[in-house]
């Protein structure tokens, strides 16, 4: 599902998941330093860490999913310093996020710092 070498940010400050295209791609932008256009994926996690929003642009407009979990926490990477405000991590890293496992744990699953 997820296209092989494709970048992958995740901010790790929450947001207002209530937020849609215009202003998570300014936040993209602004965390990032990356245009969402670029073709990138940017995730975006809530107050409570149950929900999730991935904002990726498809070749014809921006798209973005949503996941919210049942129960329990979606586990963030965790932020090299204080100052980080985004990490990229790997396909298989995302992968392993979106299905609740820890992406600290997994051999996979170390962040680029930005």
């Amino acid at each position: 599902m997820i296209p092989s070498g494709v970048e992958i940010y995740v901010a790790l400050e929450p947001v207002d998941m209530r937020l849609s295209f215009d202003r998570l791609a300014g936040l993209a932008k602004e965390q990032s330093g990356y245009e969402a256009r670029c073709g990138a994926l940017f995730i975006f996690f809530g107050k409570r860490r149950d929900s999730l929003k991935v904002l990726f642009f498809d070749g014809s407009g921006m798209a973005i999913f949503y996941k919210r979990l049942d129960r329990g926490v979606f586990k963030l990477p965790e932020a090299p310093s204080k100052a980080t405000r985004h990490v990229e991590i790997d396909d298989a890293a995302l992968e392993a996020l979106l299905d609740g496992i820890d992406v600290d744990t997994t051999r996979a699953a170390r962040p680029k710092v930005h």
